[in-house]
């Protein structure tokens, strides 16, 4: 466990954060190609159904549907949701909001950015900014608004979004695990010990 301590005004030190680290040596949680295709297809069309599935993947339905539930089990897929245009439903301007703020404040900007609608995503990392939130807004003004919230926490940096020349991808194999074939997904069979 990694905790960050801060020395408030009144002398006492309070923790900002934990992040729990798990340091294993077991290998990673490894696909076999047959999961790394699914995966391809379900990140293509989370609708498709298993017989689809199962023919553009070589297997048969229930396979498939078997193959699909152990991905969910493990925690590979974590749940499917549908594309919207942003355009579409009101908010054609996509912006990248970087914020660095000092003091005792992250809490509060942390629960301020959840409540705002507008805030697709948001993150919390490390180096110059502190969070790093991407934005879809109706208007300038409205972006203009959004971010005057913004700045009682610390200072903001704002870059509008022109084009994206990498959308959102589909996940596919590292290239080192490319010729791997069997899957930490599947459960695998016991080894009988020497006698």
């Amino acid at each position: 466990m990694f905790e960050c301590n801060t020395l408030g005004a009144n002398g006492h030190t309070r923790n900002i954060f934990k992040t729990m680290v798990k340091i294993t040596s077991e290998p990673k949680n490894t696909l076999d190609r047959l999961d790394w295709r699914i995966l391809e297809v379900l990140q293509e069309d989370g609708r498709v159904t298993f017989t689809e599935l199962g023919r553009r993947v070589g297997l048969s339905t229930p396979a498939a549907a078997e193959r699909v539930r152990q991905l969910e089990a493990a925690g590979v897929i974590v749940g499917y949701r549908a594309q919207v245009d942003l355009a579409r439903i009101g908010r054609p301007i996509l912006a990248i909001v970087r914020m660095n703020v000092v003091g005792d404040v992250l809490a509060r900007v942390t629960t301020t950015v959840r409540e705002m609608p507008e805030v697709l995503e948001c993150y919390r990392g490390t180096g110059a900014d502190s969070f790093t939130a991407k934005i879809a807004v109706a208007s300038i003004e409205d972006l203009e608004h959004l971010i005057d919230q913004l700045t009682p926490f610390g200072t903001t940096s704002t870059s509008i979004v022109l084009s994206m020349p990498v959308p959102s991808r589909a996940l596919s194999p590292p290239r080192s695990d490319a010729g791997k074939s069997r899957s930490a997904v599947t459960p695998r069979r016991r080894q009988r010990a020497p006698n």
